[in-house]
């Protein structure tokens, strides 16, 4: 049977399933995918609370909506950082990232014009969820080798220790559950 935490993010009410990671720890999954609603109120809200920008970037996958709605919103374009490199990225950046999330190493990459779209800019790194840091670590890490600026770092929620974070923005806390 499964367990389940109730939250609202901006201003929706929604069910997270509670899922393990170890034997003393759960996570309340919040999976963006297919939740237009959810999506397009939570950029609305984002938005109001981030500075100026010129550019969003995000790793792939989870918050790649929330990406397209914060561009589409605001009308500045967006940037996805990948987790391969595919044949049309020449000269790609690279750094390593460990996720809460996911058991392996990952590697994140961006392309030449992806950095050609961040050099000099004021970039906007968003994401779905920010708890350990350490994906938003290799985002920023990107973002500096490519020359751009950090102007915010955001999420729809922070998790655990994440919600006491003075350099993020975010609409909610997220708990993590231990067992």
């Amino acid at each position: 049977m499964s367990e389940f935490y109730t939250m609202k993010i901006a201003g929706l009410e929604r069910k997270l399933e509670l899922f393990p990671v170890s034997d003393k720890l759960d996570i309340a999954a919040f999976i963006i995918f297919g939740d237009v609603e959810l999506t397009v109120a939570g950029c609305a809200e984002l938005l109001k609370k981030v500075p100026e920008f010129d550019v969003v970037l995000t790793p792939e996958a989870k918050s790649i909506p929330m990406a397209y709605e914060m561009s589409r919103q605001s009308g500045k374009p967006y940037v996805i950082a990948r987790k391969g490199v595919k044949v049309y990225m020449r000269n790609p950046l690279e750094v390593s990232v460990k996720s809460i999330t996911t058991k392996n190493e990952q590697r994140l990459y961006l392309g030449e014009s992806e950095v050609e779209a961040i050099k000099g800019k004021r970039v906007l790194i968003i994401d779905d969820v920010i708890s350990t840091g350490e994906s938003l670590a290799a985002v920023r890490e990107l973002v500096k080798q490519a020359g751009g600026i950090e102007a915010a770092s955001c999420a729809f929620l922070a998790e655990g220790d994440a919600a006491d974070r003075d350099d993020i923005i975010f609409l909610e806390k997220l708990p993590l559950f231990f067992k």
